[in-house]
């Protein structure tokens, strides 16, 4: 009867390893209660001997009752029959669910569609368990449907799984291992002695203590090293169990940040309900910027991700200005403004700032750093809820002719490498929009113009997809999507043109609210930018904008279409602008020197991330703290013994405990009963110890014997140079290695230690000991099997006086 509970409070303990995808606690409590009528089913199921097809059958009807009971109760008769009117309402949740899982990205709200699906699926997967583990004896097996629960959390969401809910659920399926082993050996009968003793007990069943205790001790071992090792191993991310996830590697500093996948957290944003404010910010000319987080440069066909980044520590931003702009070069006119930016308390977790770009100086409390290719700037310590700092900006503002002469650098492959595979009839149709361009800077007026006007598109956000597929259908086809569809979609264009282009992840300028502008979760947004030499990246809008479109999306003015007629006055002018006048005279350049200048210029070329600490130091913190976990054992001896010593003076067992101490580290202990002056003889006959050590052995062994049997104990004891003298004395008579093991290693502390361990152990046998049924009268369980026919009458003939054997009864 245990097998079923316990296949139930394994899948009971993988489902807590979904937290991470829901925002309440309502589908916890479903799932749980269909685990617990799944676990019950099967159980009846066992007691009543039914045959092994019973409880797959019987099951799924008992979880539709439970669904019925718990979603569509006031359809159904008697709140928990299903009915027609009852069905049909749990096909539409079913349905909603299904959408809702399509619109939002975890973690979901927990609404009845979702919940239900949820607690639909944790069924199936319990109903899977409790076939393997106990209609098919196949226990090993039922890992399987759990470890396919267990993938989805790994499978949707970027954090790593908590490690608290990974030992739970790994102790959950090693109690079911240990309870189909118990049920195993239980099986094979109990011993049938022939002529019994008066202290034999009638129906002994098989001693498993030893050996579910080693498969406890196998378990927890490797649970521990699951978690432990890879926080240790330097080749993985640091602690990846313990709050930072694996995500792309950030030299320099020290640490890795997790970063989420920019896209899915995009979609989810877009698509919740709950339009909370994520910012608020003033701006030196009360004008509304876009503020990006991430800057995805790599299209692997099916998304786009970043390149990996690098924070120098010369790069922080406590330094001094950001990096400089790439690609931009001096004798193009600039626009400086400066922010105020405060982030909300309530965002989650965010190690990246959101910065207009180009960005030129940042002061923000933290261990901020630039990344000198992407000017993104992240922490690998510190979170931007809660934050507030100060930004200033410099955006070119470059004319409509230093546009069209702006060219492709030979030296830009990194921003237009394009994955194999892609449809042809998208380069074809890239080529057909850009038929009357004659720069690059025209084609992507003319991307931009055909996304927002000619081509049509519709605005989405219930759109899904990616991949090589999705961007032909989305092109070529639907033409509806969102900001990710339209931002990536004109990057990959742009690039089928020899454009070098990036996509964008973050929010546009928000809406002015009062005296501040307000950026909420519905303005996350994503946008293309393009590089032009001597400007450098450029943002473009492709994005429909308005009540149609994306609400707060702006399209830059130097990305408007013009004419040769009308050239001159649509960019901006050449000469100095009216915003240029606060700028002290410095509109083509960096507001102060930067001491860290670079060659601008685009490229792909790897910057060296900081060393940081130096590898020998690191080498010997690690060598030094390896060292102290191995002296821990030696340090636990030394004290123990210097207590000891101390507490001799007082009289009592010190040195008698002391004494068996010694001989368990030297390998000289005997039996654990052996009285003290049995001990005293064999010592001294074995080890022919001096007469000096020999006198204080008898000291120890008369003062013990004394305290142990005499009325009153002896007036004088033995003293701390007594154990000093039997030490040096027994030390010389072991081999070197033995002494070496005896300080380093003391056998009587490690004992000790396991000790501890099988007992904190023993309190699974005592779980596994608490009956859930009483016996009935006679002395029979209701969870036993009924044993051979004729088992226990073996013994009881006279006949059978003149032998005594065992005979082990095999169940049929």
């Amino acid at each position: 009867m245990k097998l079923p509970v316990a296949a139930g409070l394994a899948t009971a303990a993988v489902t807590i390893t979904l937290y991470p995808l829901f925002e309440g606690g309502a589908w916890f409590w479903s799932c749980m209660g269909a685990i617990l009528v799944t676990t019950v089913a099967g159980a009846l199921a066992s007691h009543l001997g039914a045959r092994p097809w019973v409880a797959p059958a019987a099951t799924p009807v008992a979880v539709l009752l439970y669904l019925t009971l718990v979603f569509t109760p006031k359809e159904a008769w008697l709140g928990i029959v299903p009915t027609k009117d009852s069905l049909v309402r749990l096909a539409e949740l079913v349905a909603s669910g299904f959408d809702d899982i399509q619109r939002y990205a975890a973690p979901v709200p927990d609404n009845p569609g979702i919940t239900l699906l949820t607690t639909a699926g944790v069924a199936l997967i319990a109903l899977l368990v409790d076939v393997f583990a106990v209609r098919l004896r196949r226990a090993a097996l039922a890992g399987l449907p759990l470890l396919a629960l267990f993938t989805v959390p790994a499978a949707v969401v970027t954090d790593p799984i908590g490690w608290i809910a990974f030992v739970v659920a790994a102790f959950g399926y090693i109690g079911l291992l240990v309870a189909d082993g118990r049920e195993r050996l239980s099986r094979w009968g109990r011993a049938v002695v022939v002529r019994r003793s008066s202290g034999s007990a009638r129906g002994a069943a098989p001693d498993t203590e030893r050996l579910a205790l080693s498969g406890k001790r196998i378990g927890v071992t490797a649970i521990a090293l699951a978690i432990l090792v890879p926080a240790v191993l330097p080749a993985l991310s640091p602690d990846p169990l313990f709050g930072f996830g694996v995500g792309n590697g950030l030299g320099g500093g020290g640490g890795n940040i997790g970063i989420p996948d920019a896209i899915a957290k995009l979609g989810g944003q877009l698509r919740q309900q709950r339009n909370a404010t994520v910012l608020t910010y003033t701006s030196s000319d009360d004008t509304p910027r876009y503020l990006r987080i991430y800057s995805l440069d790599i299209f692997d066909g099916t998304k786009w991700t970043l390149s990996p980044l690098r924070g120098l520590s010369e790069d922080r931003v406590s330094e001094g200005p950001l990096p400089p702009t790439p690609g931009l070069r001096p004798g193009v006119s600039l626009k400086r403004a400066e922010m105020r930016v405060a982030m909300s308390e309530d965002i989650g977790k965010l190690n990246f700032l959101p910065l207009p770009y180009p960005a030129r100086q940042v002061d923000a409390d933290g261990d901020w750093r630039a990344d000198r290719s992407s000017l993104m700037v992240f922490s690998t310590e510190d979170e931007a809820a809660g934050l507030e700092y100060r930004v200033v900006s410099e955006e070119p503002e470059p004319t409509t002719t230093e546009l069209r002469a702006a060219v492709t650098l030979p030296e830009s492959d990194r921003y237009l490498q394009l994955p194999d595979g892609l449809d042809p009839r998208v380069a074809a149709l890239a080529r057909r929009v850009t038929a009357d361009a004659a720069t690059p800077y025209e084609a992507a007026v003319a991307l931009q113009e055909w996304f927002t006007r000619a081509g049509r598109f519709t605005y989405d956000v219930r759109a899904s997809g990616s991949g090589a597929q999705a961007l032909s259908r989305f092109l070529l086809r639907d033409r509806t999507g969102y900001c990710e569809q339209f931002a990536g979609a004109m990057a990959v264009m742009a690039r089928l043109l020899n454009i070098p282009a990036r996509v964008s992840i973050g929010y546009t300028g928000g809406t002015k609210i009062g005296d501040v502008w307000t950026v909420r979760t519905h303005d996350a947004h994503a946008w293309p930018e393009l590089f032009f030499d001597g400007i450098g990246w450029l943002r473009f809008e492709p994005t429909p904008a308005g009540a149609g479109g994306q609400g707060t999306a702006q399209v830059p003015v130097y990305s408007l279409p013009v004419t040769p007629t009308d050239a001159p006055t649509t960019g901006p002018s050449d000469g100095p602008s009216a915003d240029e006048k606060d700028d002290g005279g410095q509109s083509a350049g960096p507001a102060r020197p930067n001491p860290r200048q670079l060659d601008r210029d685009l490229d792909g070329t790897a910057i060296a991330a900081d060393p940081g600490t130096p590898a020998a130091v690191k080498i010997g913190i690690g060598a030094a703290a390896v060292l102290a976990l191995l002296l821990l054992p030696a340090a636990a001896r030394l004290v123990v013994r210097r207590r000891r010593l101390r507490r001799m003076t007082r009289g009592g067992h010190a040195a008698w405990a002391e004494l068996r101490d010694l001989l368990t580290d030297l390998g000289m202990a005997g039996e654990p009963s052996e009285t003290p002056r049995a001990l005293g003889r064999r010592i001294g006959e074995r080890y022919a110890l001096g007469p000096q050590a020999a006198e204080s052995l008898t000291r120890v062994v008369t003062s013990e014997e004394r305290l142990r049997y005499a009325p009153t104990p002896s007036a004088s004891g033995p003293v701390p140079a007594d154990l000093r003298r039997i030490r040096r004395d027994l030390g010389s008579k072991a081999s070197r290695w033995r002494r070496l093991g005896a300080v380093l290693a003391p056998m009587s502390v490690l004992l000790r230690v396991r000790a501890a361990g099988e007992g904190a152990l023993d309190v699974f046998d005592r779980l596994e000991g608490l009956r859930l049924w009483r016996a009935r009268p006679g002395g029979t369980r209701t969870a036993t099997t009924p044993e051979r026919p004729g088992g226990t009458g073996a013994g009881s003939g006279a006949g059978d006086s003149a032998r005594e054997r065992t005979l082990t009864g095999a169940r049929r």
